[in-house]
Parts: structure tokens; C-alpha cells; sequence
């Protein structure tokens, strides 16, 4: 597998599979052409060095999956740096194939290079064969998460 920083070519790929599921048809608007939130977005994703927006692609060249690392300086644990994954995603003719344990393995490889002193991430509760998934992969439910959603 092919590990690259996404480019604004790729954008349309990203939110079609971050579209791709239960909750993300309910939050996301995918529609060609592709709204311009999405690019301005990938703009701010793109000039940030702390920010890894990433595609993955198969031994055929096809993009298969997509990532966003970030990493987070902060004064706690001696100015330590979190690593932060979201918006992980396979292709949904994709999944169930091992490309979401392999993605997984690169980022905490990735994150380690950094120094960051622990890599977490958030999952939705209405989806719990993928909490059973990072569960697997050794992450650990320590801390109880909380939002506020800001209507726009």
C-alpha cells in the first residue's frame, strides 16, 4: 500500500467514502460539483504542518482509504505532542479486506516518529464494531468523552 498527503484532487475521493455510512450521509453533503466548504477546508488542512490528511492506495493505484493525523503541542507531560487520527475511512467495496489495520499500524508508526507521547481518537457510540476494532488494536477506553455541536 501507497501512503500519501492527499491534494486538492483527492478531496472529492475523501468525502465521497467520509459520506459513506449511517452517520456520515446524515452530516456530510457530497454531491458533484463538490460544495466549496470542502476545499476551503482542505486549503486550512493543507497549510498546517501539524495536519497529516492522508490517502491510501492498492497495489492497482486506486485510492482505497483516507486519514487525518494531527498533531497537537501542549504544555502537559513536560510540553509533551498528542497525536490525534480522525475521519479514518475504507472504500466501502474496500472494507472487511485488512486495509483499516494496516492504515492503523502506519499511523501508530507515524505518530511514534513524531515523539507524540500517545495517539487517541474518538469514535461515535452508534458504531460498535469499530470500537471493537480499535479495541483490538490496543486502544483503551480511559476517559469519557464529551461535545457541545454548535448549530451554523
Amino acid at each position: 500500500m501507497i501512503f500519501r498527503k492527499a491534494t486538492i484532487k483527492d478531496v472529492s475521493i475523501i468525502v465521497k467514502m467520509i459520506a459513506d455510512d449511517e452517520l456520515g450521509r446524515k452530516r456530510e453533503n457530497f454531491q458533484v460539483p463538490l460544495p466549496s466548504e470542502y476545499l476551503k477546508a482542505f486549503e486550512e488542512i493543507d497549510s498546517d504542518k501539524n495536519q497529516n490528511l492522508i490517502v491510501v492506495k492498492d497495489e492497482n493505484n486506486e485510492i482505497v482509504g483516507t486519514l487525518q493525523l494531527t498533531f497537537i503541542q501542549y504544555l502537559t507531560y513536560r510540553g509533551g505532542i498528542r497525536a490525534q487520527i480522525e475521519a479514518v475511512r475504507i472504500r466501502s467495496d474496500k472494507r472487511n479486506l485488512g486495509y483499516g489495520k494496516i492504515m492503523f499500524k502506519w499511523a501508530i508508526t507515524r505518530a511514534k516518529e513524531k515523539n507524540a507521547h500517545l495517539l487517541q481518537l474518538t469514535t461515535d457510540k452508534k458504531r460498535p464494531q469499530a470500537i471493537q476494532f480499535y479495541k483490538d488494536l490496543g486502544f483503551e477506553q480511559s476517559h469519557e468523552g464529551m461535545k457541545i455541536h454548535f448549530n451554523k
